[in-house]
C-alpha cells in the first residue's frame, strides 16, 4: 500500500510540532512505525492525544510530556507499564522504543481485526469519601457561582478537585490549587476540562 494510502490527521502533525524538541523524533518514529506495520491505520485525537485506529478500534496512542513521551499499544498487554503513560515506559529518545514495536503493532491490528474485547480491568475498590476541607469550602462560598457549580458537579468531578487540593504538599501550592478550583468552578469547568472536548 502506498505511503499516502491513509490520510494523515493534521491535528497529529500539529501536536508533534508543538511538542518538546526531544519528543518530536519519538512521536514521528511511532507514527511512521504504525503506518509501516499497519498500512490501513487511521489517525485521530482522543482526550487531546494522538490515537491510531483500525476498524474503529484503538491500535496505539502517544503523548508528549515535559521530560518524556508515553506510548501505548493496544495489543492486550497491560497499560501503565514502566512508570509512564501507556505500556512502553517513559521514553526520552527514539533509542528507548522497543525493537519489537512493529510486531506489537501488528498484534494490536490482529486484536482489532478479530474484534476481540480488550483485557477486562480488575474491579476497583470503592474509594473512601474525601471531606471538604475548610479552606476550600470558605473559598467556594465566597464566590456563589463557584459554590453552586461545584455542588452541581457529578461526584467524580468533585472528587478530582478534592484529591488535587488535598494532595498539595506545600501551603503555597494548595492556595494556588484552591484559587484555580474556584475560578474554574465559577465557569462550570471540571478539573481536566481541557481534555474533554477532543
Amino acid at each position: 500500500m502506498p505511503d499516502d494510502a491513509m490520510p494523515r490527521d493534521d491535528r497529529i502533525s500539529a501536536y508533534i510540532e508543538k511538542s518538546a524538541d526531544f519528543a518530536k523524533p519519538i512521536l514521528r518514529a511511532v507514527r511512521a512505525a504504525v503506518h509501516d506495520a499497519v498500512p490501513g491505520a487511521g489517525e485521530t485525537i482522543k482526550w487531546g492525544m494522538p490515537f491510531f485506529t483500525l476498524n474503529g478500534r484503538d491500535l496505539a496512542m502517544m503523548a508528549a510530556f515535559k521530560a518524556h513521551a508515553g506510548v501505548g499499544v493496544f495489543d492486550g498487554s497491560p497499560m501503565a507499564g514502566g512508570g509512564g503513560m501507556g505500556n512502553l515506559g517513559k521514553l526520552a529518545s527514539v533509542a528507548d522504543l522497543p525493537d519489537d514495536l512493529p510486531a506489537r503493532l501488528q498484534a494490536a491490528a490482529q486484536v482489532a481485526a478479530a474484534g476481540k474485547p480488550m483485557r477486562p480491568r480488575a474491579a476497583a475498590a470503592p474509594k473512601a469519601d474525601i471531606a471538604m476541607p475548610d479552606d476550600l469550602a470558605a473559598a467556594l462560598s465566597a464566590v456563589p457561582a463557584a459554590e453552586a457549580a461545584f455542588a452541581a458537579f457529578p461526584p467524580g468531578a468533585r472528587r478530582e478537585y478534592l484529591e488535587w487540593v488535598t494532595g498539595a504538599k506545600q501551603a503555597a501550592t494548595r492556595d494556588k490549587r484552591i484559587a484555580t478550583t474556584v475560578a474554574q468552578a465559577a465557569e462550570g469547568k471540571r478539573l481536566n476540562w481541557k481534555y474533554e472536548k477532543c
